[in-house]
This record gives C-alpha cells, sequence and structure tokens, in this order.
C-alpha cells in the first residue's frame, strides 16, 4: 500500500513527523509519500518558496525508513487538488491500494473539498485523529455519514484487499506544535530546538528562510 499525507509543510516539524511515522507503521505502508503543496486552493502562499519546502522536508526524511517527498503538486500550475494528487498517482499505479492520511479537522470538512464525492473511488482514507477520540456526529453529518456508514472499516488487513473505498480512523501522537508558531519564534531570532529536525533547521539557516 502506498500512502500520501499532504501540506504546506511551511516548515516540516515533528507534529508532521511524527503522526507520519505511526501511519505507516500502523498500516503497514510500504511507504508514505509527503506531498508539499505546491499552490493551496484555500489558503494564504506559503513563505518558503517551493524550492525551500522540498529541501527542508528532504532534509526531514533523510534516513527515515518508508518516507518519501513526492514533488508532483510542486511541478503542476494553478492552484492543487488532492483528488487531482490522487488522478496522478492511480495512474502511475493501477494496481495498488492508496491510502490518503488526512487528519480529524480535514476529515469533518471534507464536503467541502474540490469533488470530494471522488476521493473514496481513488483511495481508501486514513483519518488520523487523538488518542480517546469518540465519534463527535460525524455518522449523524449529512454527508459524511451516509459515506461513513458504507466504507466504515476496522481492520487494517481490510484495507489490503481493495485498491480504493475504505475508511478507517487511526489514533496517533499529536504535539501541539504549528508551523506558525515556528516561523514566529524564528523571525524573532529564537531558538527552535526540538520543534523540528536538526536537518531542518540547518536549512532554514542556511538559507535564510523565515528571518
Amino acid at each position: 500500500m502506498i500512502g500520501i499525507f499532504g501540506g504546506t509543510f511551511d516548515p516540516v516539524h515533528f507534529g508532521h513527523l511524527r503522526p507520519a511515522v505511526e501511519v505507516r507503521e500502523a498500516l503497514q505502508l510500504d511507504c508514505l509519500r509527503l506531498v508539499p503543496c505546491g499552490v493551496p486552493a484555500h489558503r494564504a502562499p506559503p513563505l518558503a518558496s517551493p524550492e525551500q519546502r522540498l529541501a527542508m522536508l528532504r532534509a526531514a526524511v533523510q534516513g527515515v525508513r518508508g518516507l518519501r517527498v513526492d514533488s508532483r503538486e510542486i511541478a503542476r500550475r494553478g492552484p492543487c487538488y488532492s483528488v487531482e494528487t490522487l488522478e496522478s498517482l492511480r495512474e502511475a499505479h493501477p494496481h495498488a491500494a492508496l491510502v490518503l492520511v488526512i487528519g480529524m479537522d480535514a476529515f469533518a470538512t471534507l464536503d467541502s473539498w474540490h469533488r470530494w464525492r471522488e476521493l473514496p473511488g481513488l483511495a481508501h482514507l486514513v483519518v488520523a485523529h487523538r488518542p480517546g477520540w469518540r465519534d463527535e456526529g460525524l455518522f449523524r453529518h449529512r454527508h459524511l455519514g451516509p459515506l461513513l456508514r458504507d466504507a466504515w472499516c476496522e481492520d487494517v488487513a481490510a484495507l489490503r484487499e481493495t485498491r480504493a473505498g475504505r475508511i478507517f480512523f487511526q489514533p496517533v501522537t499529536q504535539l501541539d506544535i504549528s508551523s506558525t508558531r515556528i516561523r514566529a519564534l524564528l523571525a524573532a531570532g529564537k531558538d527552535v530546538s526540538f520543534l523540528l529536525p536538526a536537518r531542518v533547521i540547518e536549512v532554514i539557516q542556511q538559507q535564510r528562510i523565515y528571518t
């Protein structure tokens, strides 16, 4: 199975990386691709350039088994949409099980995504959530409720049985770290040690990103 985990990664930090490692191990993914967004469709552009974010991501995953950087959205012109990224991956891997990893907040607004109804046909959806989370009305949601009732899956092995179409909830360690806070600290000349990998800090310092 191939996992896909997107974001702006501006910059990437342990709040991204620890859940990524846990999901890859829990689902026994062949690899988990970290896909930095080129031009976000629904938020302000990242402060770091695409090339800088790629450099930080590559530094972050260096030596980490099963994590890879995928630059296909950076290469795309115009706004980036997950459905188009999955279409591209499906074309490249027609027989593989694909797994789109998203957070609980993102899943709760899935029905606002571009062509969201097509996503389950392209990949399994794995929703990463805090330990101890309980259903907060999602099964009663006008759009997500029927989707959950049809696609809910509680067995990791079931994800391998088909290429797409299942929804699986995976608890992960959620660290209270934000890229916004890291950028503010860097702009103020503060120490950001232990918030993100040392190799990423080196890239930031060498390229004078955020300062």
